[in-house]
């Protein structure tokens, strides 16, 4: 599934970790908001609060912002 987002979080593995792309490339694993907003700091993105609930720029799948163990 092409996003149009340039970043993307995937559902939460087992141990709670998600997936992070930017532009179609890995960044890393986030284990918690802070940590996606971390790497959109580092990629140049908006990382204020209000970021992580902007369609335009990330894509959830399989689960929100605050799902982070596994669960979702």
């Amino acid at each position: 599934m092409d996003s149009h987002a340039p970043v993307v979080v995937l559902p939460p593995s087992p141990d709670g970790g998600r997936q992070v792309t930017i532009h179609g490339e890995d960044v890393g694993t986030a284990y918690s908001l802070f940590d996606v907003l971390d790497l959109l700091r580092d990629a140049g993105l908006p990382s204020e609060d209000r970021a992580v609930d902007d369609p335009e720029l990330i894509e959830w799948r399989g689960g929100g912002p605050y799902d982070w163990n596994g669960a979702a």
